[in-house]
């Protein structure tokens, strides 16, 4: 063999083993790529083609399941209990770049229905028609929850008919616009329904509704994990979490934010399109998107999902699933728990789970089902964007390539391991068998068996849930049976006393979490001393729940439930969590308890007296404020504005949303030049922002406000009002805008297109 014909050998060689190397490590899709996007064109792809533009991850299949015209526009689905899909389509959102038609009755809630068991739905059915943008369904006892801005509505439902209508809550959304109103309605494992942009939760027992406060999250999607802890993210994050489950917490009306809700689970926020995405509201900007003309990091993130369906395999458990309708893709993460902390990271560097080349691919929800699938919500629409933020860059994008019609297209997938056989649970009358379904792998399962149960209360099942509850083998079938006895009104104390015992976290941390709901005048002491045994045996992962469920004991025993604070701060005064626990049980005696523990807690710096004095604080600040309800008189447009478009991100009390937004309360940029606030209203801002002394970025902050100069709905003397609103609320002392100042900027500003940054308005700069 000459010399020559080695070497070119030896060359093919070392570049095959490179390939296979890296098809190894990264498992490239070698013949499964889809062809290239033409960056000029985005035709509606026939359905039967659409998963030919998907590429997705090795060893698993994407199934088209339902198309137009069996479904339009779809934003949420659920399963019934006989595995129909009720899906609610908002065909009514953005019929075109300036939102035309939006108020017309178009929205449906409909049933899909596989009639011949291939897996492919074959009948649709409308059951309810002529609503306006509903984002959210929840399926309940005979009926159906379905949110309808700014009202909740619940339907009972005979035959797949309505046959009465209740308003559940006149005010289920309270201003916001439609990308920031509460959405989800998200039965969790607790037996109440949960919603993402919302601080309310619901539940139904027999024929009264309960509205209580919760933890706001999120903005468009809502999930649970195997222990009923919640999860969502908002348009430019990747995911949020909770650390406790969603009912802890919440007993302190001074306090604002509690350690260990709505924190950054997954901080990557990297996305890896496989086709170019210029069509992204701030596409013109730096760092959107890369040399490829490909979005670099999230811009619509939503419909977060954690995987429980059992199908996957192992090295899918405990991992999320986050829809990113911008860049056509899902995205996989991977959560590890660490004690009380879940953290993650992006399972793929480079890649996605899911991408599409059709730009018209819009994955706005995802779910599991009663097959252990990951179902796909595709919106199939040119237009994602809402117009009180479309930039003209986009409309341009829209323009280019004719995205604004058809409006009436829309697709189901659902994602499985190729080659494994789906099988739909059944869920059968017999209580008894329901009672075994709260054990099942799939965590949709376990859910819907509960759910049934408790919707349903059948007395036979009462003794097979206590014996269920009492399993060391299999610690779901536990935790269920104990929180579906919760629901139906069954469980007892000795049930929760003995759970408390268990060797297994998993039923000790449900057992801790339900406790409130049995405690009373009967039994408090026994429980008392059951959370005084768990701090005294150091058991510092249960250490925050005993904190949180103490204030359980305050009607009955204040000493008690006083002393049991008392030991949680001597043995943990710098742990951030049981600080915040403790403080949950202190509304309006926060000062007193400061200097209760003044002895046994000296150092200002712990962790314990900075967050009762970070109360305090806020609530001598409060007490400054000024009368929002003299402000809305002055300045109503301002005020409706602001309840509209900013509270969602910036609070309501001004005070900042963590991971959305900074303070504008007491902000220096509020209170100064009005040039510079006009500049940021105008065009937007972009980066960090110093507020207080405090540095706010990402991932404390989203990074990005949009500006509305575009907006035509806002004059300029509704831009002077807001401005005006916000700069005399609160403790805000900022000086008065006229139409006149706002004009003025928005002449000098009109050629703008991007977004300023803090250091551009310094105003030694003049920020031209």
């Amino acid at each position: 063999m000459s010399k020559l014909i080695k070497n070119y050998l030896w060359a093919f060689l070392l570049i095959t083993a490179a390939v296979l190397y890296q098809c190894k490590t990264h498992k490239l899709l070698i013949g499964n790529n889809p062809p290239a996007a033409d960056i000029n064109s985005s035709p509606v792809v026939p359905a039967n083609e659409s998963v030919s533009k998907m590429k997705l991850e090795s060893g698993f299949t994407v199934k088209l399941i339902a198309a137009e015209p069996l479904i339009s526009s779809p934003v949420a689905m659920t399963f019934d209990k006989y595995g129909r899909i009720w899906a609610l389509e908002m065909e009514d959102y953005m019929p075109d770049t300036l939102g035309n038609g939006e108020n017309v009755p178009s929205a449906k809630v409909v049933i899909l229905t596989d009639k011949n068991k291939d897996g492919v739905m074959d009948e649709r059915k409308v059951v309810i028609d002529s609503l306006v943008m509903p984002r959210a369904l929840c399926l309940i006892e005979n009926g159906i929850l379905v949110a309808e801005p700014p009202r909740l509505w619940y339907y009972e439902i005979v035959n797949d008919k309505p046959v009465k209508k209740t308003l559940i809550d006149p005010k289920y959304t309270d201003g916001g616009n439609v990308e920031h109103q509460p959405n989800g309605l998200y039965r969790g494992m607790d037996n109440w329904i949960y919603n993402a942009n919302s601080n309310k939760r619901y539940r139904k027992k027999g024929d009264k509704w309960l509205i209580e406060k919760a933890h706001e999250k999120g903005q468009w999607g809502i999930s649970q994990d195997n222990l009923g802890r919640m999860y969502a993210n908002d348009n430019s994050t990747n995911l949020v979490g909770d650390y406790f489950p969603p009912g802890l917490g919440l007993n302190n009306k001074n306090q604002r934010n509690v350690a260990g809700y709505n924190e950054r689970t997954v901080a990557d926020n990297s996305t890896y399109p496989i086709r170019p995405t210029t069509g992204v509201n701030r596409g013109y900007m730096k760092g959107v998107l890369d040399d490829s003309l490909r979005l670099t990091n999230y811009t619509a993130a939503c419909g977060p999902m954690i995987y429980r369906g059992g199908l996957f395999g192992e090295d899918y458990e405990l991992n999320a699933f986050v829809a990113e309708p911008a860049g056509n893709l899902i995205t996989r993460d991977i959560l590890h728990e660490n004690g009380n902390i879940v953290k993650g990271q992006e399972a793929y560097h480079g890649r996605e789970f899911l991408a599409s080349v059709d730009e018209r691919f819009r994955p706005v929800s995802l779910y599991d089902g009663p097959d252990g699938a990951l179902y796909i919500v595709d919106m199939y629409r040119g237009i994602i964007q809402h117009r009180t933020y479309l930039s003209p860059y986009l409309k341009q994008e829209i323009k280019k390539r004719d995205l604004t019609k058809p409006l009436s297209c829309g697709r189901l997938y659902k994602v499985y391991p190729t080659g494994k056989k789906l099988v739909n649970v059944t869920f059968p009358a017999d209580p008894v068998k329901l009672v075994a379904l709260l054990g099942n792998p799939n965590g949709y399962v376990r859910d819907e068996a509960q759910q049934i149960l408790v919707d349903t209360k059948p007395a036979q099942a009462i003794p097979a849930l206590r014996e269920a509850v009492k399993s060391t083998t299999s610690p779901y079938l536990a935790i269920h049976a104990l929180w579906t006895m919760e629901g139906m009104n069954v469980l007892t104390t000795g049930e929760v006393l003995n759970l408390l015992q268990s060797p297994q976290w998993a039923i000790r941390m449900q057992a801790l979490t339900v406790s409130p709901e049995v405690i009373s005048k009967d039994n408090y002491k026994q429980f008392a001393d059951a959370f005084a045994n768990i701090i005294a045996k150091n058991d510092t992962i249960a250490a925050p729940y005993v904190g949180f469920v103490t204030n359980a004991i305050q009607p009955f025993d204040k000493d008690a439930a006083n002393s049991l604070l008392i030991s949680l701060v001597k043995k943990y005064p710098n742990n951030l969590f049981v600080a915040d626990a403790v403080v949950s049980n202190l509304q309006d005696r926060e000062e007193a308890f400061q200097k209760e523990i003044a002895p046994i807690a000296p150092d200002a710096n712990l962790a314990i007296n900075q967050r009762i004095q970070r109360v305090i604080t806020a609530m001598q600040n409060a007490k400054n404020n000024s009368d929002p309800k003299v402000l809305a008189r002055q300045y109503p447009r301002g005020a409706a504005i602001f309840n509209t478009v900013c509270k969602t991100c910036h609070g309501e009390d001004g005070n900042g949303v963590t991971a959305l937004a900074p303070p504008l309360n007491k902000s220096e940029v509020v209170n100064g030049d009005h040039d510079i606030m006009i500049s940021i209203l105008l065009k937007g801002l972009t980066g960090p922002v110093n507020v207080a002394g405090h540095l706010y970025k990402a991932p404390e902050i989203s990074g990005e406000m949009p500006g509305f100069a575009d907006n035509k709905d806002f004059t300029d003397a509704d831009i002077a009002q807001i401005l005006n609103y916000v700069r005399r609320s609160w403790n805000n002392t900022g000086d008065r805008v006229n139409a006149g100042n706002v004009k003025a900027i928005r002449t000098k500003l009109a050629d703008r297109q991007k977004s300023f940054t803090m250091d551009e308005l310094d105003p030694s700069s003049k920020f031209n």
